[in-house]
């Protein structure tokens, strides 16, 4: 390989889009290395960052093939660095490098000139996440890059049966306005790891569906928290339409996976009365709900967290091709066995890096270890 040759350039719709596409296509990913996924952006390369405040895509070529892509955004967000919580903050995400032409150095040329665009926009931190088991890109953000291990979150993946769940005649749930949403957010998950100070911009675009509470039936709140008052125990999340960007579609799985696939359709296809819930086609291009801003408080507000996600799971029947449910949360969150997921497809610990862009060295290697504030982990849906 001739590495003079590789020309790194910014991505022009006109000029690079099928040939993005077409890599996308070519190019796995997934959880785990049991399960691997494709994704379709359905005509638009861009489609994961363009609802970030800032963003860029850069694209690697070799003569006239396109053999590498990489997608970065920029934020302001908490991260907990006195003397001030607030950071601007780079996301590395989207790199994909041609099969024949892996391990050749073009992942961390790259890499690199993404970097110096964080710069040139006063980055504080960059970071990435991959998963735990994915030695390559390890391998070369930890070992070559200088980023260190931060976080391990849960990506906790749920299918969608077309039947609509039962909720308790002990819960109500209520669908909160954006300005309710957003005040709630501010008040409560301020100091949440990675929380977005553009909250609002995110509860206002078209593809979050909403926010939902769920308390107890029988308790009152009627000022959602504006007077001070909450109920004793109560629960909240709000939903993201990932279908509407991009579509993923499952390429290889667990026999077992397959096996129950087929045994559920079956029975659900002779013995309807048995009503088992039949697992959805993952071998055809599939959208997802995407549960973000996860919070609970009381001594039931786990399960009032389970009613919030058999809701959500409810809205997902009633949309064209959504197969799943998803969330990320934190790896020692207490809502997490309270959510409904699927262990073959979900990932126990995505594994998530992060870089001071600033030479600020003996922060970064602090960060790690420092145990976070709260019990949560904010992610940003437009960073999925």
């Amino acid at each position: 390989m001739v590495y003079g040759e590789l020309k790194i350039r910014s991505y022009d719709v006109q000029i690079h889009r099928a040939r993005v596409e077409d890599l996308e296509r070519r190019c796995e990913v997934g959880p785990t290395k049991r399960v691997v996924l494709f994704t379709d952006t359905m005509g638009d390369p861009i489609c994961r960052i363009k609802n970030s405040p800032m963003y860029k895509m850069l694209i690697a070529e070799l003569g006239s093939e396109l053999v590498g892509v990489i997608q970065g955004s920029i934020k302001l967000a908490t991260v907990h660095k006195p003397p001030k919580n607030l950071a601007k903050l780079g996301y590395v995400l989207g790199l994909r490098i041609a099969p024949l032409h892996r391990r050749n150095g073009i992942g961390l040329r790259l890499v690199l000139e993404l970097e110096k665009w964080f710069v040139a926009n006063d980055v504080d931190y960059a970071y990435m996440a991959t998963e735990k088991d994915n030695e390559a890109s390890v391998n070369l953000f930890i070992k070559k890059l200088g980023y260190a291990k931060f976080r391990t979150p849960a990506i906790l993946v749920n299918p969608v049966d077309r039947r609509a769940l039962r909720l308790s005649s002990k819960t109500e749930v209520a669908k909160l306005r954006i300005e309710e949403a957003e005040f709630l957010y501010r008040k409560l998950m301020t100091s949440t790891e990675f929380f977005p100070d553009d909250i609002g911009n995110i509860l206002r675009n078209r593809l979050s569906l909403g926010t939902w509470v769920a308390y107890q039936r029988g308790e009152s709140w009627d000022g959602f928290g504006s007077d001070g008052k909450f109920p004793s125990s109560w629960a909240m999340l709000s939903v993201w339409n990932s279908g509407e960007l991009f579509k993923l579609r499952l390429g290889k799985a667990p026999l077992s996976c397959l096996i129950y696939t087929k045994i559920s359709r079956l029975i659900d296809k002779i013995f309807p009365c048995f009503k088992l819930s039949a697992i959805p086609d993952f071998f055809s291009p599939f959208g997802f709900y995407f549960m973000y801003g996860l919070h609970l408080e009381g001594p039931l507000s786990g399960k009032l967290v389970g009613d919030l996600c058999q809701f959500v799971h409810n809205m997902a029947t009633k949309t064209k091709d959504c197969k799943v449910t998803v969330t990320e949360v934190g790896g020692k969150e207490m809502l997490r066995p309270h959510i409904p997921y699927w262990k073959s497809l979900s990932c126990p610990e995505d594994l998530w890096c992060i870089k001071a862009m600033k030479n600020e060295e003996s922060t970064i290697l602090q960060l790690p270890k420092t145990p976070p504030t709260t019990t949560s982990l904010f992610v940003d849906p437009r960073e999925v």
